[in-house]
């Protein structure tokens, strides 16, 4: 842990109540690289302090190897990147999903086109008619080129800027982001148009999307490693192609030159890979999609996140050294700050209105690549900054910056921020549940952001695995023993536990965001959509959700309104080529116009409420029917 975060500190004057800045520019911003033959320089640089380390350390082994007259030591197994295989109307401004900021859209499993459903899974498209009462299935379309391979594929998300749909997934075999655009008609009609390459490492997170749309920008973050070893290192550097039958490597065209590649004054820190964080940004008003890439320097830990103008990228090194990239939207240079510490995932952020981010912090983190985001630990921090102080990456955040806060960052912490409040904890035993085990009560800490005031510790008797906002309040849901938890939480002037309701018998079906949704119906009121098991089931990558538990919040009081529940049997056999693993889940409420649904798998169920029970009125499937 670095003293930054060790320290104890009294909040200095920028964290005082009402303070503004006077506005967000910062005061200087990063250098770009001048040339490509400046970049170059300085990458066989960086290569041959790495080549004169690893000579040094292979120096060194090989004396301790005569020494101790023993072989000297099997070279290191290569790192795994690859995710672990398996064997224009008010129905279309309507949200299906539960995303971080409002205007930010992101990459999700459902979305909604006119009045119909559009859903992604196992390699497909999917349309589904709901408006007009209806609930029918349309049309369906592989989500891949016609003609390509998609073996070694895996798509992901998907977007709707108007009428085009866009879908997101990794090839292993192409080596990339691949970006598939289609056209979608008023009748819910699909048909294939375009596929890009994007250079990148897999961008795969369990907690965060890779991409974003914020008007018609389609927004992407990915990271690539450099291998500075190779013959030529551009060759790894941020690239585009179009997709075309004999496409060859040579197709892709660079789109961030020299000129759109900054570092900090930080020197690569030996043995350690060098990575590019490259923000794409992608316009698509024209059929013939356009995009421009900035990149920064840095090493291979990273958490992003995306607010209405920039991508903020948090990297981190061996130890607790970080830098804080700002990279604006709009193209302009991109400014930083050196930080300490890692935040857990995306929803540690929050670019406040007041001109300021704040960043919770473990003491210790490797980012959220993969499952990393689970994995972090120590003491834990209130980073508050105003956006001003971004500078040319020389600037440390100060120390009176960071507001020292309670409870370890455990396995699993889960934090939010809703209204004036950080909340935060941790989900307890991550391991099987057993009827008669005890749990050790799990605090909730809940800390008013803006002002550095006192932490408050409330008293929960269950775990904190998911936190979600009801609003200006919050809910908090987990698991003691065998029932799962809902508590409701009042955020006033001090936050306070209201209700709690207990679903016996039962666990989250889905850990992801996109998984809870919370339909607002009026000041205090709204009703929630979660889906669960029942406690002896294991979620599982493959494994539809037995239902979607439904809550009414009136006042904070929650109360059940009953369940829609999927059709017991084997799933159909789809015939599945590609992206056989719902690593994105498979499981969604869904409020449409008054309406309620539920997804589940390939069945989509719809209930109504009578008598103040959700109850089901019919049910289809839209699954595929094996060739």
């Amino acid at each position: 842990m670095s003293s930054a975060l060790k320290i104890t500190v009294i909040l200095s004057l920028l964290l005082s109540a009402g303070c503004h800045a006077a506005g967000t520019a910062p005061r200087k911003t990063l250098a770009p690289f001048a040339s490509e033959q400046a970049l170059s320089s300085y990458l066989q640089q960086v290569q041959a302090r790495q080549e004169a380390l690893l000579l040094k350390q292979q120096k060194l082994q090989r004396a301790t190897a005569q020494y101790m007259a023993a072989p000297p030591p099997a070279p290191p197994a290569a790192p795994m990147v690859a995710k672990a295989a398996p064997a224009a109307s008010a129905e279309a401004a309507e949200s299906v999903t539960n995303v971080q900021t409002a205007g930010v859209d992101e990459g999700g499993i459902v979305k909604l086109h006119g009045k119909h459903l559009v859903m992604l899974r196992r390699g497909k498209l999917f349309t589904v008619q709901v408006g007009g009462n209806a609930l029918q299935p349309v049309a369906s379309l592989d989500a891949f080129a016609p003609g390509s391979d998609p073996s070694g594929n895996w798509y992901d998300e998907m977007l709707i800027d108007g009428d085009t749909v866009v879908v997101i997934g990794y090839s292993y075999s192409r080596g990339g982001t691949e970006i598939g655009l289609f056209d979608i008609a008023a009748d819910g009609k699909l048909a294939y148009r375009s596929t890009y390459h994007l250079r990148s490492n897999d961008y795969y997170s369990s907690r965060n999307y890779a991409s974003r749309l914020i008007g018609s920008k389609l927004v992407f973050y990915s990271p690539l490693s450099l291998n500075l070893r190779r013959g030529d290192p551009f060759g790894g550097f941020p690239a585009l192609r179009r997709w075309r039958p004999d496409a060859v490597p040579s197709d892709f065209k660079r789109i961030a030159p020299a000129t759109r590649i900054y570092r900090t004054d930080d020197e690569p820190e030996p043995g350690t890979s060098l990575a590019l964080h490259t923000v794409t940004v992608c316009d698509l008003a024209q059929r013939d999609m356009r995009c421009e890439a900035t990149a920064v320097m840095g090493p291979q830990g990273r958490v992003f996140y995306v607010s209405g103008e920039s991508v903020y990228v948090w990297t981190t090194r061996r130890g607790s050294d970080s830098g804080l990239f700002r990279i604006p939207l709009d193209g302009s240079a991109p400014s930083a700050l050196k930080v300490a510490g890692a935040p857990v995932d995306q929803f540690s952020f929050l670019e406040s209105a007041d001109g300021h981010l704040n960043v919770l912090l473990r003491s210790e983190g490797q980012g959220d690549a993969m499952w990393d985001g689970t994995r972090g630990r120590g003491d834990m921090a209130l980073l508050r900054v105003p956006l001003a102080s971004f500078s040319d990456g020389r600037d440390s955040a100060p120390a009176g910056s960071y507001q020292p806060l309670p409870g370890g960052g455990g396995y699993g912490l889960q934090n939010r921020y809703v209204g004036a409040y950080l909340l935060y904890g941790n989900p307890g035993n991550p391991g099987r549940r057993k009827a008669d085990q005890a749990w050790p009560r799990q605090p909730l800490y809940a800390v008013r952001w803006a002002d550095g005031g006192s932490v408050q510790a409330l008293s929960l008797p269950h775990g904190v695995e998911r936190i979600e906002a009801l609003g200006d309040d919050a809910v908090v849901i987990g698991a003691q023993g065998k029932d799962l938890y809902f508590s409701s939480i009042r955020l006033g002037a001090q936050a306070a536990v209201a209700t709690r309701y207990i679903r016996a018998d039962a666990v989250q079906g889905e850990s992801r965001s996109h998984g809870f949704f919370y339909k607002p119906q009026a000041a205090n009121e709204g009703v929630i959509g979660l889906p669960i098991l029942g406690a002896d089931e294991r979620p599982g990558l493959n494994k539809s959700s037995a239902s979607v538990l439904y809550l009414r919040n009136s006042g904070l009081q929650l109360m059940e309104l009953g369940a829609l529940a999927a059709r017991p049997g084997q799933p159909p056999d789809d015939g599945c080529r590609a992206s056989c693993v719902d690593w994105y889940g498979n499981a969604r409420p869904l409020f449409l116009q008054g309406r309620v649904f539920a997804l589940l798998g390939y069945e989509l169920v719809e209930g109504a409420l009578k008598e103040g029970q959700v109850r089901e009125v019919r049910r289809i499937s839209y699954a595929p029917v094996a060739r």
